[in-house]
């Protein structure tokens, strides 16, 4: 394993398109959604640590989750969990950790990734990480991996790269485009030159530092006034000075759209970003009718093509029902179209607005 290679899981997001199951006090990275035994963070980990020294593993969270984190992941030393004082979007996220990092090891190389994604080919992951930090260890590159499109996503965003190859399977990125709707998603898809953008980063931690200088140079400059704190005891203190005065923006908007050094890596690993109740669906297996059930005390009766993700402390009959989410917790019942769950997040909104915060 090499010394110089290091992660940051990001894990400060509240998954509101999760809800009712992921909430504020304890969201979605930090649920078994798959049923799998593990939690997602506790999946990243897993996959990370296969080929990175835990050593060099860092989670990146709000500080309002920092005794999760340690609860669930206790092979992490307690000095890895970078606590947030607000949320700030990606771009202070990664500013932290590659701050922090240049002045433990100036060569550090950083791989930065979302905690709560689901990678089934992990070998072929493994695989194409290795190769994106032999890439941004000799040239002067942020890099991006990309997913190879299989249909026509609108909840994803998109990147386009150029023709020729600059190193093995390394492009050159063309054009960013945001979650588009269904026709030029369609027309991307036929092009064979676009790729989902996975949000996984790869570059070594000065060359990040250099662009957050030229394109977030307000941001480099905090975070450059106080870096003497960082990996001392008042570390917190500086980041507690330093977030109030980032501004909220995505690394993709803040640095990846505007740099001219970006790479990306054509891959296909099983990604999924497990973003809502029916990318989840795709990812479980279903019964005979096309019904997706986690959850042990579920019978379904003459219903197709359900999403169910229910409590095993009751039994939960479904008659008659098809195309459904139906999420059970101990406090909310949630029964919505899976055409409509994009809306999720409104119904968060307006819930919020009608019952406070009890339920979110």
């Amino acid at each position: 394993m090499n010394k110089n290679n290091y992660v940051a899981i990001m894990a400060g997001g509240i998954g509101s398109r999760f809800w009712p199951m992921s909430r504020t006090d304890f969201p979605k990275q930090f649920i078994d959604i798959l049923n799998t035994g593990r939690t997602l963070i506790q999946s990243t980990y897993d996959r990370f640590a296969k080929f990175i020294p835990a050593e060099n593993i860092y989670v990146v969270t709000s500080e309002q989750y920092k005794n999760i984190v340690a609860q669930q992941l206790p092979e992490l030393p307690p000095g890895n969990v970078l606590c947030e004082p607000s949320r700030k979007n990606t771009a202070p996220c990664v500013a932290y950790i590659s701050y922090k990092l240049f002045l433990l090891n100036p060569d550090a190389n950083l791989i930065c990734a979302p905690s709560d994604h689901l990678i089934t080919d992990e070998e072929g992951f493994k695989d194409v990480c290795a190769g994106a930090l032999k890439f941004t260890s000799h040239i002067k590159a942020l890099v991006t991996l990309g997913i190879k499109p299989t249909y026509p996503n609108t909840g994803y965003g998109y990147i386009q790269y150029e023709p020729h190859k600059v190193d093995d399977n390394v492009y050159k990125v063309k054009t960013f485009t945001e979650k588009p709707d269904i026709e030029l998603a369609k027309t991307f898809i036929a092009s064979g030159d676009f790729l989902w953008n996975a949000g996984i980063f790869v570059w070594q931690v000065k060359n990040i530092i250099r662009a957050f200088e030229k394109y977030l140079p307000e941001m480099a400059e905090v975070f450059e006034a106080e870096k003497s704190h960082f990996n001392t005891k008042h570390e917190t203190e500086a980041i507690e000075r330093i977030y109030p005065q980032c501004v909220n923006i995505s690394i993709d908007y803040g640095v990846m759209e505007k740099a001219d050094n970006v790479y990306i890596i054509p891959s296909s690993f099983g990604w999924s970003d497990l973003g809502t109740w029916a990318s989840t669906y795709d990812n479980l297996e279903k019964d005979y009718l096309g019904n997706a059930v986690a959850g042990d005390n579920v019978m379904v009766i003459d219903a197709t093509n359900n999403m169910v993700h229910a409590n095993n402390n009751k039994l939960l009959v479904l008659q008659g029902l098809d195309e459904f989410v139906i999420v059970d917790t101990e406090d909310v019942l949630l029964i919505c179209k899976k055409n409509k769950e994009q809306e999720i997040k409104e119904y968060v909104a307006e819930i919020k607005r009608n019952k406070g915060d009890k339920y979110l």
